[in-house]
């Protein structure tokens, strides 16, 4: 089995001037209860997993252990935005903020129900002491004949709003998945990229120096063509146009980490990109300082043939009591006038 290796921790600067924002996939958080309108009929408790409210409330312990702590290592508030898909509704987006070990975040949410067949959505988890939100929209994305079975997929969800007193554009994205074959579904991703890059190029065609976020589990590595081509992402810090979001999550691939993990083959579909305005350090305002994999050995099969692998909390339909077979990802903004300390990434090898 390959050895999985994830960014650890990083140099420890004035926490006074950092803001981090995440993204976390859920891995199908839903309630308890039936709803005839999408197809969650396993996640009841007379379902094929027999989804009780014990394994529910479990479910939500587990993911406020990981959301509580992101970002800690830079920012005493945590993070200040946390973008995440799989949910079913706006009743587990509420469990989660009134969650004993999320309450003192005071997290409030944006989400908008989408046209998922399997009622899955994203939805925009923020501390309002340091993001006030202005509009929030979903963006629609319609999928073209014959590359998912599908008729319907996530929206994108659009936000504008004053981050650490700053304007910026969020995007929080769940992209269509690789079932049935990489290929096949290709086309399905790329409809999704070109909604996210057409909306992106309304906003900057009028504020050419906007402050935008994209974020979520794209279901394509930061390599693939939806990203470089149709999103219009770089590895680089120069990139050939304004237009062009700055990927860091390029080289993190590169370096083979990931977020998730099959038949010994790491993947990081999760990824946020920024755009161009947000990498020029010499900027007045907040601008990208540094990316990471969130991880802690909790969060990971401890033993066995995935050893090291996301600990998930299904294993087909028997509870697996894990957190998500996704690793969240994170990234952190810094003032300009900030001075850290020195020191190097660590790297941590499982």
């Amino acid at each position: 089995m390959l050895s999985a290796c994830f960014l650890f921790c990083v140099t420890q600067p004035d926490r006074q001037q950092q803001v981090v924002v995440a993204f976390y996939n859920l891995e199908n958080l839903y309630d308890t209860v039936n709803n005839p309108m999408v197809n969650d009929d396993e996640f009841i408790p007379e379902g094929a997993k027999k989804y009780t409210g014990e394994i529910y409330r479990n479910k939500l312990f587990q993911l406020a252990t990981v959301l509580k702590d992101i970002g800690k290592t830079h920012s005493r508030h945590g993070a200040a935005l946390i973008g995440v898909a799989e949910i079913e509704n706006d009743t587990v987006l509420y469990d989660l903020t009134r969650h004993f070990l999320l309450r003192p975040h005071r997290l409030k949410f944006i989400h908008f129900d989408s046209r998922d067949a399997r009622g899955v959505d994203v939805a925009l988890f923020y501390r309002p002491d340091l993001f006030i939100p202005l509009t929030a929209r979903p963006l629609q994305v319609v999928l073209p004949g014959g590359s998912k079975e599908a008729a319907a997929t996530r929206d994108i969800l659009y936000v504008k709003g004053y981050l650490a007193g700053e304007l910026f554009h969020i995007y929080v994205n769940h992209w269509p998945s690789r079932r049935g074959g990489e290929v096949r579904s290709a086309p399905a991703r790329a409809a999704a990229a070109k909604v996210a890059r057409l909306h992106m190029d309304s906003i900057l065609l009028t504020a050419p120096s906007a402050r935008i976020i994209l974020m979520g589990d794209l279901n394509d590595n930061p390599t693939d063509p939806s990203i470089t081509q149709t999103l219009r992402a770089s590895g680089s810090i120069v990139g050939p146009s304004n237009s062009t979001l700055f990927n860091p999550w390029v080289k993190h691939y590169l370096q083979g980490f990931g977020t998730l993990a099959n038949r010994d083959v790491w993947g990081l579909f999760d990824q946020i990109l920024v755009s161009r305005s947000l990498v020029d350090s010499g900027s007045k305002g907040l601008h990208f300082s540094q990316s990471f994999i969130y991880f802690r050995h909790l969060m990971a099969e401890p033993s066995g043939l995935f050893k090291g692998y996301p600990m998930r909390t299904w294993n087909g339909n028997s509870y697996r009591g894990g957190y998500s077979d996704h690793f969240p990802t994170y990234i952190v903004l810094s003032k300009p006038s900030q001075s850290g300390s020195s020191g190097a990434d660590h790297i941590y090898n499982k």
